[in-house]
């Protein structure tokens, strides 16, 4: 199959990502996880992929979550910590050990994505998209396209200061509490685990005394995420979820059809409550696509064209992608002579559905159009229909045309 035809027009794609994103910014209401705003959002393009894709086998699925978990673990770290220190000379072993606890807290439920917070928080409901398209012969291999449409609450901190501002005070609080646990654990060595009055006098309460500097950064991260604001989301992550929508509306304008092709949209709500869409995916789908070679390639926040990244590494740098699904999309890339970098998710760069897919067992990568030393826009207000990126959507969207035809043509299976 040769899609040139599809290639050629990936600028009117891209205006038509660009109007549909807009439509559903202005139309429905916010869409911050497990919302009804992100229920409307999935009903409406589940009804696009439906009627204007040619989509036969459409689903609407719901999963229960606890989205405010996801940040909500910054109360219980940060207030371990001050707790910490306020405990630091009468009692430095449950200072250490709330430290510890803290961090340890902060690694699993931020860092790994884990749920270990999430029974103290209210449940919702969160809804995906499962969207088809079958090929007209028999099945041999088969495309999904990925995007979240859920958005996030927005980061004060990157808002006003940007992004250097945001991951500084994110390290200033992380090496304030590590401070403090090395002083509470040379204070146990100095005097022991009992309890007792700080000497005024001793280096050890003066270095307390120095540290206290750290105090504001650790009072600050309580105020991290804003409940009450929800950005629009429009780069982040609705360019995601109309990259593949474009896809597919291109081919089914076009009336071009696969022989042995199937091909798909999956949308995976509540990806900023820690990718709680996708893995409730993948765990609802787990063996359903095993029948035949089949690739899944996650979008998220498709902006800036010198930033075009394919990510091999994804979760923070923890978990591999597929390495066959990441080069087809370099080499579709390399095959237009369109600029795409391959790269990671870096530490503090959180992750993309791509992550929760590959652990699930599927073979994905993930597609990122963004600085990884994070923009302005990025979880801010300022991410709406009107900051959108034409050239970086419509060369996305060339390569995932040009990728397509090259894994219908046999490629990398």
């Amino acid at each position: 199959m040769n899609l040139q035809n599809i290639i050629d027009k990936k600028d009117a794609a891209a205006q038509y990502m660009v109007d549909e994103i807009t439509h559903i910014c202005k139309t429905f209401e916010k869409r911050d996880p497990g919302s009804k705003g992100e229920k409307q959002a999935c009903e409406y393009m589940a009804d696009v992929l439906k009627n204007q894709c040619g989509c036969e086998h459409v689903e609407l699925e719901s999963f229960e979550e606890n989205p405010n978990a996801f940040f909500g673990w910054i109360y219980f770290t940060i207030t371990f910590v001050l707790l910490a220190i306020a405990l630091l000379f009468v009692f430095p072993l449950a200072s250490a050990v709330l430290i510890v606890l803290g961090l340890g807290l902060a690694f699993v439920q931020f860092g790994m994505y884990k749920k270990v917070v999430d029974r103290f928080f209210p449940q919702k409901t969160g809804h995906n998209v499962t969207a088809i398209k079958s090929c007209t012969g028999e099945v041999k291999r088969r495309i999904l396209f990925n995007g979240h449409p859920d958005a996030v609450w927005e980061w004060p901190v990157n808002y006003m200061f940007g992004g250097v501002a945001f991951e500084a005070h994110a390290i200033i609080c992380g090496v304030g509490a590590i401070y403090y646990l090395v002083l509470s654990i040379l204070f146990m060595a100095q005097n022991g685990v009992s309890f007792g009055l700080p000497d005024t006098h001793s280096t050890l309460f003066k270095l307390a005394l120095c540290g206290l500097v750290f105090l504001p950064f650790l009072i600050g991260l309580y105020f991290m995420w804003n409940e009450r604001h929800i950005v629009d989301g429009a780069n982040d992550n609705l360019s995601g979820c109309y990259m593949g929508i474009a896809v597919l509306k291109a081919l089914q304008d076009e009336g071009i059809a696969f022989e042995n092709t199937e091909l798909g949209v999956i949308l995976t709500g509540s990806e900023e409550a820690g990718l709680r869409g996708s893995k409730a995916w993948s765990e609802r789908h787990k063996g359903e696509f095993d029948d035949v070679p089949t690739f899944i390639i996650s979008y998220d926040t498709i902006h800036d064209p010198k930033y075009l990244m394919t990510n091999y590494r994804d979760l923070n740098g923890t978990v591999k992608t597929d390495k066959d699904v990441s080069d087809l999309f370099m080499e579709a890339a390399e095959a237009i002579n369109i600029p795409c970098t391959k790269g990671w998710v870096p530490p503090l760069g959180g992750a993309t559905d791509a992550a929760a897919f590959a652990q699930a067992g599927f073979r994905t990568t993930g597609i990122t159009g963004l600085n990884h030393k994070l923009e302005n826009y990025y979880h801010t207000r300022r991410d709406t229909y009107d900051n959108m990126n034409l050239e970086g959507l419509a060369g996305c969207f060339a390569i995932s045309v040009k990728a397509l035809e090259m894994f219908d043509n046999g490629a990398k299976q």
